[in-house]
């Protein structure tokens, strides 16, 4: 079974996941923690409850979703997993960065690429990866059928949808992505979203003013 613990970190108020099983391994999904304090948080959590690291995952590669990529990298020495089409948006984060005013030391190590089908395994469970572009041209969320969770990155948010004004962002795309990849879930599927509260596709295929069902 898998536990869900959430940080939000940065000035951008971005939603980090450390999702573990009972044997105590672990994934590290978007880490956006920027100032010390919030990698010191993220670390003694790890370390207090035991926690072995096994992945660093991005949903995609947004500034506030990598700023603690290379530290999460540094310290546990692990490579990121991202899907293939997010490459460009990752080199171009610290860019973004300077722009907003907050510079950050990119991840600059090895890539393993994500792919739809495939999924990411703790132990006996696993996170399906399902392909969800429309925010980010490679963003990808991660399903748990068994316990009815997904962790959606920036596509869906209690009552709104992730913005498309940004580079490779498409409403079309992301409005396609949400009604035939999201809104075919169980209704009680909880969404663990990049920002804000979680919600249920239930209650987004009713409520949601951007996408109805």
């Amino acid at each position: 079974m898998l536990t869900i613990q959430k940080f939000t970190f940065s000035p951008i108020q971005e939603n980090t996941y450390v999702v573990y099983n009972e044997q105590g391994d672990c994934c590290i999904i978007d880490p956006g923690c920027y100032f010390g304090n919030e990698r010191i948080e993220l670390k003694e959590f790890i370390e207090e409850n035991s926690l072995t690291p096994k992945f660093l995952l991005n949903t995609h590669c947004h500034l506030d979703h990598v700023f603690g990529n290379k530290f999460v990298h540094d310290t546990w020495g692990l490579t990121l997993h991202l899907h293939e089409k997010e490459k460009v948006v990752l080199d171009f984060a610290p860019t973004s960065g300077l722009k907003w005013g907050l510079p950050f030391d990119n991840y600059k190590g090895d890539l393993i690429y994500l792919r739809e089908g495939e999924a990411i395994r703790l132990g006996n469970d696993q996170l399906n990866i399902i392909f969800t572009p429309g925010h980010s041209p490679g963003h990808v969320s991660f399903y748990c059928p068994e316990q009815q969770f997904i962790l959606s990155g920036d596509v869906l948010f209690q009552r709104s949808i992730g913005r498309t004004d940004l580079p490779g962002g498409n409403f079309e795309t992301l409005a396609k992505t949400i009604r035939e990849q999201l809104y075919i879930l169980p209704n009680e599927t909880t969404v663990y979203s990049g920002h804000g509260p979680e919600t249920t596709i239930g209650d987004e295929k009713i409520h949601n003013p951007f996408v109805k069902a």
